[in-house]
């Protein structure tokens, strides 16, 4: 470890200490010159435990190290987001063990720490690795006070011209403030804000007082209840606010939105649907609402759906804030992520994980009590088919994949919990606590869920907590159950051995499982399959445990015309399908047996069981008789996926207008508008032929009226772009005319960010990505990936596949200065959308040039090559 000069500026920051920050006496100053002019030391290096990030080990000694923290904080915001923001620590703790120095998480340099001071005591600031290090020798046994006056750290403020949220998860609050960035160290938090007059300002406890200062106003919040660090937040900033009591407690929203129509249209159910989930989790749970208030922030661009933090939920504005032109379908989304936040309160704010490896826990269980919550709210909606189409193309889009992992992952720092995020958390592990509640029956896993809340409120837990409480209601071996769904990574792939008898009757019918990465691992689950006949079908239930399993039921049936594997949608894996199951799909009248083999021949064709051009037919076939939203927008994505990456180019040049002509067709018949909506949108996607691109023109002049065909101001903002893409003759105009109508600030900067994506001039398109490699450019991640999106799109592959190598490069960059989602978005929004031999090559070189590259980042990039990989590869 370096010396350190003790001084470290404190004469140039004098007056800020005493006049601001009143942090220590001229006495105390004048001691630490003294010292300056004195002492040159060298902290001793702690090898066992120093390193950068929050390592695993680090992280048991603090646990047991430190109790009753409190964390007092103090942040003086400027109206100018180009001026640093002075702030301030005052750490309550009680230590109990001596044997190492205070480790304290500041991902920051150094020279953002102004002074420390321990137990009143001022020392010199030790900086290394990443972290603040407080010596023994300042410490004593039992309770602590340490001051630190800081310069915040800015990665993860988020700061706009008149706004900025906090966004900490999951190791980010030490790039904000010293902490113990680990969520077992749960702490109270005491806030005051300083902030522009004009600003709202919100954190998760109850605002006390705020007191004009100058041109500023002092905010100051109550003590929280206690959370881990990454759960603190506080939003500032120019907000419009509203308050209401939906009937647990008053509730404040902040919201930059300035459409009258969304407003008037989304604000009071935005209320009532926290109220719903609050209602529903306190049954289910058998506890009462955890915290002391319950707001949320509306955020434009926000990186997420939302995020839970304790009794201040962020969202993204545009997911809350729907105008008449939503279908049911997209309101029930905003009710499921209104409730996936709500069930947080109780499944990741009230009982965290102790380590970020179970990070999954908190989603899963939010996610899987949403779909409880949301339902009822929707009787005219198929929620089990919404359950279907919700979930598995997710989880089979990573899960299939050569970069697969299990839901439970490892992790020895915490530095890479980020790239533990992905879809089998959000969505393989739903599917596997659907099994579970199955195998368990409902009653006892209600139960044994609320065993886990009440005896872990306040604290933390992993995934063998709760598995020794649920094995305790259950005959199951739960923990064998749980080493293949949750420890293993994976599917099944099921196969059929059925024999007939000379009365053409089943004489044997077996359903083979093997898993699909050639492990020996077997999945014990149940499913549904359905025998086909002339005038009627027949389903049997089915349970595997092992490699093969004997259909008893099905003994002595005559042969069936067509057999439907898990038609109940409950199973998980890749099913056999045939000629005749594929000729049958789009007349099987049940909505879940329909949409599920729908799905199931996409992942049969990626498995080549299907031809591509078989699949696009069926698919297209499936558009023009189908009546279910849902089974639309899925058969819909599957189509456009295999039109765009799977079909060669002649098929594809011989199919678009064909289909281009078949969907706009549709769009002129007697459709309900949500339907309308899913088709447009398709269409939109493949409307570049000469014809089509006029079509859209005509269609975003509002020259062309499609009836029943509802679109708001950001559908024609998109469409303008679009036919940017498309290069119309007149995009340029077009361009201009979309910005002239742009109302919403924010949203008129967001636009302004994209014009050079949608540029005509491929040397400014090639300029704007070259300047993506500057970390301030990517701020706005949102945005990046929209306008990556553009530059990257399949009718500029080829004079895009260039930026291909950069966008590998900066990844590992971006792992560290993004936020969780960011890497495997960049790379579905790059690399991932092409199919094409020269990405594969660009690919390949990559990998076999960094054959070290970061195993997890390495298992992003193979989730999104997938197709890149099933097109060109082996």
């Amino acid at each position: 470890m370096g010396c350190y000069y003790v001084m470290n500026q404190v004469s140039k920051c004098r007056d800020d200490y005493i006049g601001v920050l009143n942090l220590t006496t001229m006495k105390s100053l004048l001691s630490i010159a003294l010292s300056a002019l004195l002492l040159y030391s060298c902290a001793p290096e702690q090898e066992s435990l120093l390193d950068v990030g929050i390592p695993l080990k680090m992280a048991e000694y603090r646990k047991q190290q430190v109790s009753e923290v409190v964390y007092e904080l103090s942040f003086n915001i400027p109206e100018s987001k180009d001026d640093s923001i002075l702030s301030l620590l005052n750490l309550k703790l009680n230590i109990k063990d001596l044997s190492q120095p205070l480790y304290l998480d500041f991902n920051e340099k150094a020279d953002h720490v102004l002074r420390v001071a321990a137990n009143g005591e001022s020392i010199k600031v030790v900086h290394e690795k990443e972290h603040l290090i407080i010596p023994s020798e300042h410490l004593k046994k039992g309770e602590n006070s340490i001051e630190v006056a800081f310069l915040a750290g800015e990665l993860s403020l988020n700061r706009n011209e008149d706004f900025l949220y906090t966004l900490l998860v999951p190791d980010r609050a030490s790039t904000l403030f010293p902490c113990f960035d680990q969520p077992d160290i749960k702490a109270n938090y005491q806030l005051t804000i300083t902030a522009p007059k004009d600003w709202a300002v919100i954190c998760g406890a109850p605002l006390k007082e705020s007191n004009k200062k100058g041109e500023s106003m002092e905010h100051q919040f109550g003590m929280t209840d206690k959370m881990s660090t990454y759960l603190f937040s506080f939003v500032a900033g120019r907000f419009e606010t509203a308050n209401q009591n939906p009937g647990e407690f008053d509730m404040q929203l902040l919201y930059r939105e300035t459409n009258p129509e969304k407003i008037e249209a989304s604000i009071g159910a935005i209320f009532d649907l926290h109220q719903q989930s609050i209602n529903f989790l306190k049954n289910y749970t058998g506890y009462d609402f955890p915290f002391q208030k319950l707001d949320f922030a509306c955020i434009p661009g926000f990186q997420y759906g939302g995020m839970e933090h304790v009794g201040a939920i962020q969202y993204r504005e545009s997911s809350l804030f729907l105008d008449n032109s939503a279908t049911e379908v997209r309101k029930l989304g905003r009710g499921k992520l209104i409730a996936h936040e709500t069930s947080h309160m109780w499944f990741g704010d009230l009982v965290t994980m102790k380590w970020f490896n179970d990070v999954w826990m908190k989603e899963v269980f939010a996610n899987f009590m949403a779909d409880k919550i949301a339902n009822p709210a929707f009787p005219d909606i198929n929620h089990e088919l919404q359950f279907v189409t919700g979930h598995y193309p997710s989880a089979y889009s990573e899960d299939r994949t050569r970069g697969t992992n299990p839901i439970r992952q490892k992790l020895d720092n915490l530095k890479n919990a980020g790239t533990l995020y992905g879809r089998i958390i959000y969505n393989k592990a739903p599917i596997m606590m659907r099994q579970l509640e199955a195998a368990m029956g409902k009653k006892a896993f209600q139960e044994g869920i609320q065993e886990y809340i009440k005896t872990y409120a306040n604290g933390n837990a992993d995934w063998n907590n709760l598995v020794e409480i649920l094995d305790g209601k259950t005959l199951i071996d739960m923990k064998q159950w749980s080493e293949v769904w949750v420890n293993q990574s994976g599917r099944p792939v099921l196969s059929e051995d059925i024999n007939y008898d000379e009365a053409n009757q089943i004489f044997s019918l077996d359903i083979v499982q093997n898993a699909e990465d050639g492990s020996n691992n077997l999945w014990p689950q149940s499913f549904n399959i359905s025998l086909v006949y002339a005038d009627t079908t027949l389903t049997i239930p089915v349970k595997i445990e092992g490699s093969k399993t004997r259909i008893d039921q099905a003994t002595g049936l005559p042969k069936p015309i067509a057999i439907i594997y898990n038609s109940n949608g409950f199973g998980y894996g890749l099913f056999p399908i045939n000629e005749n199951t594929l000729n049958s799909i789009s007349g099987i009248e049940d909505e879940i047996s329909r949409g599920y083999s729908y799905l199931n021949s996409y992942e049969n064709t990626l498995s080549g069981s299907v031809s591509p051009l078989q699949a696009f037919e069926l698919y297209r076939t499936g558009l023009r008789s189908e009546k279910n939203e849902l089974i639309i927008r899925l058969i819909a994505n599957q189509l456009d996926n295999i039109y765009r990456k799977y079909l060669t180019d002649s098929e594809r040049n011989e199919n678009q207008q064909t289909l281009e002509m078949d969907l706009y067709a549709q769009l002129q018949t007697d459709l309900p508008p949500n339907i309308k909506k899913t088709l447009f949108n398709l269409y939109r996607s493949v409307a570049y032929s000469e014809s089509g691109k006029e079509q859209l023109y005509q269609i975003w002049k509002k020259e062309l009226v499609i009836q029943n065909l509802r679109l708001n101001e950001d559908d024609y903002t998109g469409l303008a772009m679009d036919l940017a893409v498309y290069e119309h003759t007149k995009a340029q105009e077009i361009l201009e005319g979309a910005k002239a109508a742009i109302s919403n600030p924010d949203k008129l900067q967001r636009f302004e960010f994209l014009l050079p994506a949608l540029s005509s001039d491929v040397s400014v398109r090639d300029a704007f990505f070259e300047s993506l490699r500057d970390p301030v450019n990517r701020e706005k991640e949102s945005w990046v990936l929209s306008a990556a999106s553009y530059i990257h799109h399949p009718l500029r592959q080829k004079e895009a596949v260039k930026h291909l190598q950069l966008c590998l490069e900066l990844l590992e960059e971006i792992q560290q200065t993004g936020d969780i989602f960011f890497p495997k978005r960049w790379l579905t929004s790059t690399i991932g959308r092409y199919s094409s031999k020269e990405a594969y090559d660009v690919l390949e070189s990559f990998l076999n040039s960094n054959p070290d590259f970061h195993p997890v980042l390495k298992n992003k990039l193979l989730q999104a090559t997938d197709d890149l990989y099933r097109v060109q590869g082996d």
